[in-house]
């Protein structure tokens, strides 16, 4: 099953960079394996997947004690500060850094470790107060303060947009995300150059493409619904 998934969500993915007059590399497709047993992951590994994203510290340590083959391990999902630690020189990107108090927590486990954090900056674009995440009015004076810690480096910006029936119904947070990291780069802030745009589920993966999506976050579209125990 992930192996055929993986080809569709593979064929959709590069029409949405045709119709973005965009290149295939520019893309990185992130596979949601959070609730996934390690057997499917395999699966995906099998189909020369290598990044995968997952939502909870422990469900991610876990895996890796199992995998040892050096894969891109994204953190994705609201991370605790007191779990920090944990994950020092664990994951490629942490997406979901959503606030300052956050990002200080960052800053002083991985200086312990003598490590660098890479990280983007969650922002709620579509103002959900369900959803963690920065306003967006708020997203670059943050950003001002954590380009001064020296071992964060932000890459760009993140978002989780509303579960919608119609994936067009987002596009003009996806758009306005865009917008977002653009205004943020012209103002040539020290230390920030910023680069990426974590944004596009399983729903609406392709829309967020079209507006600029440099990391697609697919779970369903390849493992099937979540797994609960």
């Amino acid at each position: 099953m992930v192996k055929e998934n993986l080809v569709k969500v593979e064929e959709k993915i590069k029409r949405a960079c045709e119709r973005a007059g965009r290149k295939r590399e520019e893309v990185t497709l992130i596979a949601v394996s959070k609730t996934k047993p390690v057997s499917m992951i395999q699966e995906a590994m099998d189909s020369q997947i290598m990044t995968f994203g997952e939502n909870k510290v422990q469900e991610l340590l876990e895996k890796q004690e199992i995998i040892t083959e050096p894969l891109d391990w994204h953190l994705i999902g609201h991370l605790q500060r007191n779990k920090v630690k944990q994950i020092v020189g664990r994951v490629r990107r942490i997406h979901s850094v959503d606030s300052l108090r956050l990002a200080k927590q960052i800053q002083n486990d991985f200086e312990k470790k003598k490590e660098m954090a890479h990280i983007l900056i969650e922002v709620n674009m579509a103002g959900e107060e369900s959803k963690f995440g920065l306003a967006p009015e708020e997203t670059e004076a943050v950003i001002r303060e954590v380009a001064e810690f020296p071992n964060i480096t932000i890459h760009g910006l993140m978002t989780i947009a509303p579960f919608v029936e119609d994936p067009e119904e987002n596009r003009i947070h996806f758009r306005n995300l865009h917008k977002l990291l653009v205004d943020i780069n012209s103002k040539n802030i020290d230390n920030i150059s910023m680069n990426e745009l974590s944004m596009g589920m399983t729903g609406d993966y392709e829309v967020a493409i079209e507006e600029g999506a440099t990391y697609v976050r697919v779970g369903t579209g390849i493992f099937g619904d979540r797994i609960y125990t």
